[in-house]
């Protein structure tokens, strides 16, 4: 989401770890003794001593729509934000420098618990996949799961690593092998170690990190599109495999893009979307609520819980969506007035594809491509079927794509 920077004094951003005061660098303590007033977390706040005579302020929850109030009051008076570790790597240190501006914080870091976690485990910190489940669903780890690879967890609170180990089981993955560093670079750091289907410690304490061996005969998926059509639970609404991976290499998904999924059936498209890219984002639109739910049963399963499903019928349920990068539309192309609504809704560069299956959509298509101009084919797949002792092919019902990138008006064209 992106904001007009708020105007103002200079901020102080200061990362501080389990290790507290003693962990700190001159410049950190010099920003956190001259402030007025202070910011943060119950936890960093406790953590500074007496000679931190600043007013101390807990974060209110919810805490992003209460900070431009926040800083309009106490940053004109000298104030300072302490944050877990590195305030720029899942910290509060984004939203800051969202809404005021990264012209205006001073951020002294701290190491944070993902260096920390790899220094203990001797892992190498740029090929270790991290994923954060503070106020995030559980299910966002899933993406993260591959036979060998390791894992590093930002737990939301002590019964994460429980609900780790239980996901890691459901999916598969129960021989992982899990440890989990508690209170990482202060004294009272202690680490858990065990595998998921046995995982047998209670719940420690809350601040920690799970570290995640991947088990080497866990289930293989691919992170190119074209997932087996047995991935997904359907009701025979689908974009079948090959379909599909020639669908999304026409909508072709960039890191920060958003997709609409206009007739989502079994939702693969906006799954495999998501899949692409952790910063991809993606909105179905489903007319049937039995769908809708499978189709978030989906995207849980397949470990991009974000996916956002709009329940009715397209294209009125279109209306104040946000605007879209790309677009497909995989059913309802007869519905009148779909097609020019997503056109009109489409970013200038953005693309559009639409497939469908039946003469009298075709017969549209062909149209839009007249008018448009873009790329209009036939995808024909047949699989090869026992005839008798023999075997011979069987055709699936031939497919025609149009797709199109919108152009960009003079008017759109950057100065």
């Amino acid at each position: 989401m992106s904001t007009a920077p708020l105007p103002g004094p200079p901020i102080s951003v200061v990362g501080i770890g389990a290790d507290g005061w003693d962990g700190l660098t001159t410049a950190a303590r010099t920003a956190l003794t001259e402030a007025r007033t202070v910011l943060g977390g119950p936890r960093q706040l406790a953590l500074l001593p007496a000679s931190v005579t600043a007013a101390r302020i807990a974060w209110p929850s919810p805490l992003r729509p209460a900070v431009p109030a926040l800083l309009a009051e106490h940053a004109p008076g000298g104030l300072a934000v302490l944050a877990s570790g590195d305030p720029m790597y899942y910290g509060i240190g984004r939203t800051l420098a969202e809404l005021a501006g990264p012209e205006r914080l001073a951020v002294h870091p701290h190491p944070s618990s993902l260096s920390l976690a790899c220094a203990r485990l001797g892992w190498p910190l740029e090929s270790t996949e991290v994923v954060s489940l503070v106020g995030r669903p559980l299910d966002s780890l899933t993406l993260a799961l591959h036979p060998g690879r390791r894992v590093l967890v930002l737990s939301a609170d002590a019964a994460t690593p429980a609900a780790v180990a239980a996901l890691l089981t459901e999916r598969g993955f129960g021989a992982s092998r899990l440890r989990v560093l508690e209170q990482l670079g202060g004294p009272a750091e202690h680490h858990l170690d065990g595998t998921a289907a046995a995982w047998p410690h209670p719940a420690g304490d809350p601040l920690n990190v799970i570290a995640v061996d991947c088990a080497p005969d866990g289930p293989r998926t691919t992170l190119t599109p074209g997932l087996p059509d047995d991935s997904f639970e359907t009701d025979g609404q689908l974009t079948k495999r090959h379909v599909r991976a020639v669908t999304l290499a026409t909508l072709a998904p960039a890191p920060g893009e958003l997709l609409w999924d206009v007739g989502g059936g079994s939702g693969s498209i906006a799954v495999e979307w998501l899949r692409a890219h952790r910063d991809c984002r993606a909105v179905t639109i489903e007319r049937d609520p039995v769908r809708s739910g499978r189709i978030t049963r989906n995207a849980a399963a397949l470990g991009v819980p974000r996916l956002r499903v709009v329940t009715g019928p397209a294209p009125d349920a279109l209306a104040g969506l946000p605007t879209p990068d790309a677009v497909f539309i995989g059913g309802g192309l007869t519905a009148p007035g779909l097609l020019d609504a997503c056109w009109a809704a489409l970013a200038p560069g953005g693309r559009l594809v639409a497939n469908t299956v039946t003469l009298e959509s075709e017969a549209l298509l062909t149209e839009w491509y007249r008018r448009h101009g873009g790329e209009l084919l036939k995808l024909a797949v047949a699989h090869a079927v026992p005839v008798g002792g023999f075997t011979g092919w069987r055709q699936a019902m031939p497919v025609t794509q149009w797709s199109v990138v919108k152009p960009v008006s003079r008017e759109d064209a950057p100065a």
